[in-house]
Parts: C-alpha cells; sequence; structure tokens
C-alpha cells in the first residue's frame, strides 16, 4: 500500500496569495500545480476578502489537498498593513478548515530555514532551492514559490511528527489494570 499525502501552501496575502499543491509519495516530493490568487485592490476589504476565499474554494475544489500549510504573519511597523495580512490568513485558514482539513501554521523564519538552511534566507534563496526540490515546477510568482516553500516545510516537518506520534504510539504499553 502506498502512503501519499497531498498538501496545500498556502502564503497569505490581500493582494496576492500563493498557493502551492505537493503530493508526498513515500517521502518523495512531487509539484502538482502552484499559482496566485489576486484580489482587486480597488474594491472594499469585505469584497477583496471574498475574492480570495472563492480562488481558494476553487483551487481546493480543484486539487483537494489532505493538509494545509500557512505561514504564520508577523507584525511589523504598519499596523494597518498588518491587520489586512491577518485577515488574509484568515481566509487561508478558514477555507482549508471548512474543507474538513488539518491546518498547521509555520513561522518565516522555520520556513527559510527548512527549505535553505538558513533562517534569514532572500526570495532568490527561496526560489532557488524550490526549483532544486520540486524541479518540475514552475513557480508562477514569488508568492507561489513561497506556497510551495511552505508545503515543502510542512512535507518535512509535518511528516516527522507524525513518526513521533507513531512511534510513541507503537512504543506504549497497555496498563494493566488490577481487577
Amino acid at each position: 500500500m502506498t502512503q501519499s499525502r497531498r498538501l496545500i501552501g498556502l502564503d497569505p496575502g490581500l493582494r496576492n496569495l500563493g498557493w502551492g499543491v505537493i503530493d508526498v509519495v513515500r517521502g518523495k516530493l512531487i509539484h502538482v500545480a502552484n499559482g496566485t490568487i489576486s484580489s482587486n485592490a480597488k474594491d472594499d476589504l469585505a469584497d477583496r476578502l471574498v475574492q480570495l476565499m472563492r480562488g481558494l474554494e476553487d483551487v481546493v475544489e480543484t486539487h483537494h489537498p489532505h493538509q494545509a500549510a500557512v505561514e504564520n504573519s508577523f507584525v511589523n511597523k504598519d499596523g494597518v498593513a498588518t491587520l489586512k495580512l491577518g485577515q488574509a490568513r484568515a481566509v487561508c485558514l478558514l477555507v482549508p478548515a471548512q474543507n474538513g482539513m488539518k491546518v498547521f501554521e509555520y513561522a518565516p523564519n522555520f520556513i527559510k530555514r527548512s527549505i535553505t538552511g538558513a533562517g534569514h534566507a532572500d526570495k532568490h534563496q527561496i526560489n532557488a532551492m524550490v526549483k532544486t526540490l520540486l524541479p518540475q515546477a514552475k513557480p508562477e510568482s514569488e508568492h507561489a514559490a513561497d506556497a510551495l516553500a511552505i508545503a515543502i516545510t510542512h512535507a518535512h516537518a509535518g511528516d516527522l511528527d507524525e513518526r513521533i506520534t507513531d512511534n510513541l504510539v507503537t512504543q506504549a504499553t497497555p496498563l494493566k489494570v488490577k481487577s
């Protein structure tokens, strides 16, 4: 029996929400698809969030991922921008959860370290490593490349978490109850 998982990585953004779908088959990473969902900057915030939600719903319906991984947001000096990013993140958390997926979150530095070995890697380094790890992938944008990096991070980190949990369950000894 072949164990495979389909993962979607999501790079939240109000203007551009990157997504990347990969399959993990016996530890091998296989690119499925990637893209960017853009909202119209001239529209009201609520309408832009609906655009992102509908676009992400279409991606989920098309590719049927099993799990989702989302980049944690960071706080920057611009409070308004941080709030808008948080609202876009909410879409990235909500749509997969509504579709029965478990959603995992990873810090930006953890993703960079997982992909490049350095926690402060730049976009070019991340893009180069994504192309190395998924040679068949042609990321449509830097947002899509980031989303693929997030999916790859989850493939490695999530797999480790599952192996640890499985190992603990396998090695657990049942308690003997005295009657």
